[in-house]
């Protein structure tokens, strides 16, 4: 079998019905497709596009607007959140207006 030239490679895209058909590897996403699986509406990643601080990195090919799957992950990364830290900070500010009113 031989490979096939730069030139008559094809960037792999999914749609939303193929989201479910197993390991998505390292494809282009459309957002519509990026949106089922990040969990994030169209609306947010569309206004993730051009966001001042940090842009979710993304190709416009034409019209069509296609994010690389680990380019997200690597992307959503320093969003996360340690739940433990944000219920302690929480709770240590109740505790200390709790102690203020006594």
């Amino acid at each position: 079998m031989t490979m096939p030239t730069a030139s008559a490679r094809r960037v792999q895209t999914l749609r939303a019905r193929d989201l479910s058909a197993g390991d998505l590897g390292d494809a282009y996403l459309p957002l519509k497709v990026l949106a089922q699986y990040s969990g994030l509406s169209v609306r947010t990643l569309r206004s993730h596009l051009q966001h001042p601080v940090s842009p979710l990195p993304h190709y416009r090919i034409g019209g069509k607007i296609l994010v690389r799957r680990s380019d997200f992950d690597e992307w959503a990364a320093p969003f996360k959140a340690a739940a433990s830290t944000e219920k302690s900070k929480v709770s240590d500010i109740v505790d200390d207006i709790l102690l203020g009113l006594r």
